[in-house]
């Protein structure tokens, strides 16, 4: 579960309401009818902007916004060595026994690809064309929030038109300007709320989860093509190291330094 996500969701949402409660009461900003035109209108206008399944699949991404189980580049990275390191000793059909235990789908398959002799080249094209489908519908989730973003907004504009032009066409009541003017602005409030609480954020998150997988999916790539070559898991290990942040690789080298340090250290005379 992504605590993130949840935590600022719950605290928006609970500021915005404890502000409210604190000068006035909440019923003041409940109207059904300016929800209706700003969720409505957002939704369909998302139907005229994208296929429908398109629309449907986003349904799915919602559970990697909420329950995105996020993968370590580093234990990635120790699985393809160890593996680089098993397919050295005793050729690349040993690497099919492990093939069961790996999570990795990805990886299984590139794997699978690698234990059934499939050429390099075979193996690059197929990855990279399961590499591209997978950018594909992730681009495709992240535009959809990104243009609910800009919906919600506009249709929260058109709500307060609406209200406007209602109020206007009974002026002849001054004593009802104030109640429908609040009226009017509220359509306004919740397409914003709407729109930079929850639509641009998840649309934000799930370019940045795309980003990740893409990376770590490169990295699987390196690593699969390092094992059909026989690559030295050392050298191997050192190469797939470069996908890791900064920071990742500093740590990494201050392991190894203290390491060579321990190993340099004398023994102590009795």
């Amino acid at each position: 579960m992504d605590i993130a996500t949840i935590l600022g969701i719950i605290s928006g949402v609970g500021l915005i309401l404890i502000s409210i409660t604190m000068n006035s009461g909440l019923e003041l900003f409940v109207n059904i009818p300016s929800i209706m035109i700003v969720a409505g209108g957002t939704l369909a206008a998302t139907l005229i902007a994208f296929p429908l399944h398109e629309v449907l699949m986003v349904l799915s991404l919602l559970r990697r916004i909420f329950f995105h189980k996020r993968s370590d580049a580093r234990a990635l990275i120790t699985q393809l060595v160890e593996l680089g390191v098993q397919a050295r000793k005793g050729g690349v059909l040993s690497v099919e026994n492990q093939l069961a235990q790996i999570n990795n789908e990805y990886l299984r398959k590139g794997l699978q690809l690698v234990v059934d002799g499939v050429s390099e080249s075979g193996i690059i094209n197929m990855l990279k064309i399961e590499e591209v489908n997978t950018r594909k519908r992730h681009q495709t989730g992240w535009e959809i929030f990104a243009e609910m973003g800009k919906y919600s907004p506009a249709f929260g504009l058109v709500g307060t038109l609406i209200g406007l032009i209602q109020m206007l066409a009974n002026l002849d009541e001054p004593s009802t300007i104030g109640p429908r003017m609040a009226v009017a602005m509220i359509t306004t409030f919740y397409g914003s709320i709407m729109a930079n609480l929850i639509f641009i954020p998840m649309s934000v998150k799930l370019k940045r989860r795309s980003q990740e997988e893409a990376i770590l999916m490169s990295l699987v790539m390196e690593g699969i093509k390092s094992i059909r070559s026989g690559e030295n898991p050392k050298l191997m290990e050192d190469k797939l190291n470069k996908f890791l942040s900064n920071e990742q690789q500093k740590k990494i080298a201050k392991s190894l330094k203290k390491g060579r340090g321990a190993k340099k250290k004398p023994a102590d005379k009795t």
